[in-house]
């Protein structure tokens, strides 16, 4: 959500901001409903104002025993004539509002220009891709062979873009999120947290799932949604807070499944586990103040650059720029690894600053040591990191000639016994 005092103070800046993001100019429309919605709310108060002072000469001219009809009619049309300014005034800032929620995140100053994913820049690579002397297997293709990994029992139980796993599979599974979840927490300084899997509208609009991305989003008949991520309920702990700037940051982690529709991604990765209705992540979020947001933003990367790195996996750092920096974010670091057995690299990881963004809509603040009053906090959020795709990547990386799979160390303490899969 945006501060309208920031696109009165310039909103030729503004509509820059925007065309970053291939957006059209909205300055003009929107400062015209919030003159609207001023000049209504101001017309309103000086009726009111007015009726008060009727209601103390009516009462004065009554104990003198006057006339009080024309004073009582001039009260009732005022009372009419405030009745319709307010409901004006309502409407136009209901209609700003509505135009200010479906606007993005202005962007970070640092994030390159460009109109897609194409113009993304890599800023740093670890490790090369891996030359087997041997054809390299698709995830799918491993699992399957395995009888491990089943589409079809999935697709009977619930449709496409589901999976079951059995055995050392659905075991493995298992160790990579609480693998990565007790690094988060044991050596990264999360707070390990258990959140509900369904939440309500408020909470959706709160991270700006809402009004925007609704189609992407499975609903219950009794209005409540399916989180697409944990990054909603954790960051919306702090909704209507003002916190005491001495308890930033706060740090949450949480192992959770996530449910999306994937309604814009028709035809794509329709084999395999990469993109699914329902999956498993571990989800970093930070509230902190502006000052240290930047900061923070580095560090909660670096935690999930960790991951990559011990489970012995080729990945590499990308800033992505204006035209594919998501809704709410002001600037996002992915983490991609690369896939043998696609030979491609996948994103596996978002690491975004929300900045103030999220903390207007939600109303979290918090109370600066230094300055009288409140300030907005900043929310920042990072998968630490999606537990199918680093699955599929533990997969295709760590693959053997025999068709199995060597299990990485840090996983070991999670596998009983288990060092090989296949």
């Amino acid at each position: 959500m945006h501060d309208i005092r920031t696109l009165r103070a310039d909103p030729a800046a503004f509509d820059a901001a925007l065309a970053r993001r291939g957006l059209p100019p909205i300055a003009e429309a929107v400062l015209t409903q919030d003159a609207a919605r001023r000049a209504g709310q101001t017309a309103a108060q000086e009726a009111q104002s007015r009726r008060n002072q009727l209601s103390k000469e009516i009462g004065q001219a009554k104990r003198q025993g006057g006339d009080t009809a024309a004073l009582e009619a001039e009260a009732v049309s005022l009372r009419n004539r405030m009745e319709a300014l307010e409901a004006e005034a309502k409407a136009a800032e209901q209609a700003q509002t509505a135009v200010l929620e479906a606007l993005p995140n202005l962007l970070d100053d640092t994030v390159p220009d460009g109109a897609d994913e194409s113009a993304n820049v890599v800023l740093h690579q670890e490790g090369q891709p891996a030359a087997f002397d041997f054809p390299a297997k698709q995830h799918f293709e491993l699992g399957e062979a395995w009888g491990l990994m089943d589409f079809a029992a999935a697709a009977k139980l619930a449709g496409a873009r589901f999976t079951v796993l059995r055995g050392q599979l659905a075991r493995l599974e298992r160790a990579l999120g609480q693998y990565m979840l007790s690094l988060h927490v044991d050596e990264h300084g999360y707070t390990e947290s258990s959140v509900p899997l369904l939440v309500n509208s408020a909470t959706m609009y709160g991270t700006g799932q809402l009004p925007k991305f609704e189609e992407d989003l499975f609903r219950t008949t009794d209005g409540r949604w399916l989180i697409p991520t944990a990054e909603v309920p954790l960051t919306n702990l702090a909704a209507g807070e003002i916190l005491p700037e001495d308890a930033l940051p706060l740090r949450y982690a949480a192992l959770s499944p996530c449910f999306r529709s994937e309604a814009g991604s028709a035809g794509r990765d329709t084999r395999g586990m990469l993109r699914q209705h329902q999956f498993a992540k571990v989800e970093m979020v930070a509230v902190t103040t502006p000052e240290q947001s930047e900061a923070e933003h580095e560090r909660m990367t670096r935690c999930a650059e960790r991951v990559l790195t011990e489970l012995g996996l080729t990945w590499r750092r990308i800033v992505l720029c204006a035209g594919d920096t998501g809704f709410a974010a002001s600037k996002t670091y992915d983490l991609e690894v690369w896939l043998p057995g696609q030979g491609a690299w996948r994103e596996i990881s978002s690491c975004s600053n929300c900045r103030d963004f999220q903390a207007r809509r939600m109303g979290a603040r918090y109370r600066p040591k230094e300055t009288k009053g409140t300030a907005y906090l900043h929310t920042l959020n990072g998968s630490g990191v999606a537990v199918g795709r680093a699955l599929i990547a533990v997969l295709e990386t760590h693959q053997q000639a025999d068709g199995s799979v060597r299990v990485p160390e840090v996983l070991l303490p999670w596998m009983g016994g288990v060092t090989q899969i296949g």
